[in-house]
């Protein structure tokens, strides 16, 4: 079995009963973590990785990424939401071929795996043809990359005698395909869930069906919530009345659900999934972190979408924790006129955002999340002797706050290397780099040709 040893290292388990450790041993033997503690001896066949001037965390879990929109980087920068809805998913997403959406799933997932994510949650709604759901997956898997593949549905503009999309229940005849093929190991490196309409964006017939669906196959119901009126008004109410809403059911943005619907969904043991960098660029409102909190609950973290801005999970969590400061201490100045006497919100509970409680979505808390003894071998090795890091005088603080790709020095998935010395360890990533190119330049004039303006 191969045993590999990260010593002397500053360790940052995520696990309360381990704690962090000023220095520490990591010990991985095949894909699991086998112990975490001070002083580890280890027999002679053992790698030893050096782990002074480094820090070593839980692999980042991305918990929201439409990744086929990887070649179309920046070029949504200036949309609003409406723009997004007409100009990529009724326009660009309707020429995509299959091995567009596969080169962009591809590299998206490395760049994820440079960036110190070890596990993404691909929302992938653009899947008009197995062909193209199968060349998403290929790509996932070729990337080395732990994710969850949600499967979507693609939202064009019907043409005559067609039904518009929020009337079109998600397709149990590829999710099934998909459960008999290649995502049929429910613990494989690359797994299913359901990217669905919801009540928000279809109607109560689609949903009812939809949610039924995800129960019986056992599987994440994730779903958009807001961005205007809702398809299906009340439509939530009807589907908590007919119990198919819990721990299963996973909110994007939810920015602006009332109070008291989401008193009942915190309850029930709903997820939420909080892309703040996209939410308030595209007018989706606040994001949600500070009332989830508040409810004794925390967030997920996701990047969303790099057609719009960067895929480094570290600055999305910087965003979610320095915006929710912000709202509290202007609620503080405006309830007492001084901001608060200490900060809300604790560096700590960030990293939270983007390891464990990402791992609680996926109800894989027991395999990913902590550096904890038995637990899948996902972690990432930063450079703490860094320029842009010395001196450390807390670890957690220097790895929310500071912390930037150029730091990522190495990254493990599943006991396996992915990144070393700064380099991803995968062959052709030139020309990978430039079939994403080809294919970003390809997108945009095609639908130029058709007299939309992408």
């Amino acid at each position: 079995m191969r045993r590999t040893l990260i010593r002397s290292a500053s360790v940052i388990s995520m696990d309360d009963a381990i704690g962090d450790l000023g220095t520490g041993d990591v010990l991985v033997e095949g894909n699991r973590i086998a112990e975490v503690r001070p002083s580890i001896d280890v027999a002679a066949d053992t790698e030893i990785v050096d782990g002074n001037g480094r820090i070593v965390i839980p692999g980042l879990i991305n918990a929201h990424m439409h990744t086929w929109q990887t070649g179309l980087r920046g070029y949504a920068a200036n949309w609003t939401l409406l723009e997004y809805f007409r100009r990529m998913h009724a326009g660009l997403a309707t020429v995509f071929r299959p091995e567009d959406i596969h080169i962009a799933t591809l590299v998206g997932a490395l760049n994820q795996i440079n960036c110190g994510t070890t596990t993404l949650v691909d929302w992938c709604h653009n899947n008009p043809t197995p062909d193209h759901t199968d060349a998403a997956v290929r790509g996932l898997i070729e990337s080395g990359i732990r994710a969850a593949f949600f499967h979507g549905s693609p939202k064009p503009e019907p043409k005559p005698g067609e039904p518009h999309f929020s009337e079109v229940p998600h397709p149990r005849r590829e999710v099934e395909r998909l459960l008999a093929g290649p995502l049929a190991d429910r613990d494989g490196l690359v797994t299913l869930g359901l990217a669905i309409l919801g009540p928000h964006y279809s109607t109560l017939d689609v949903a009812m069906h939809d949610f039924r669906m995800a129960r019986e196959l056992k599987l994440i119901a994730s779903m958009h919530q807001g961005g205007g009126p809702a398809k299906t008004p009340g439509g939530w109410e009807k589907l908590i009345e007919a119990g198919l809403v819990g721990t299963g059911t996973n909110i994007v943005h939810g920015n602006d659900l009332p109070d008291n619907l989401l008193d009942i969904m915190v309850d029930l043991g709903v997820s939420f999934s909080v892309t703040p960098e996209n939410e308030m660029i595209q007018g989706h409102g606040f994001p949600i972190t500070g009332r989830l909190l508040k409810r004794g609950v925390r967030p997920t973290i996701g990047i969303d979408l790099e057609s719009v801005l960067a895929g480094d999970l570290f600055s999305a969590a910087r965003v979610a924790l320095s915006m929710q400061r912000a709202l509290d201490n202007a609620e503080s100045r405006k309830a007492s006129g001084a901001i608060p006497v200490t900060t809300t919100i604790p560096v700590r509970e960030a990293l939270r955002w983007i390891t464990t409680e990402g791992a609680r979505m996926l109800g894989r808390e027991d395999q990913i999340g902590s550096l904890t003894p038995g637990k899948l071998a996902d972690l990432v090795i930063i450079n703490a002797s860094d320029l842009n890091l010395v001196p450390v005088h807390d670890p957690v603080a220097t790895v929310v706050m500071q912390t930037s790709l150029v730091n990522i020095e190495a990254v493990m998935i599943g006991g396996a290397w992915k990144k070393r010395n700064g380099q991803l360890l995968v062959d052709g990533l030139g020309t990978k780099k430039e079939l994403l190119a080809q294919s970003g330049r390809r997108l945009v004039q095609d639908i130029e040709r058709q007299g939309r303006a992408a």
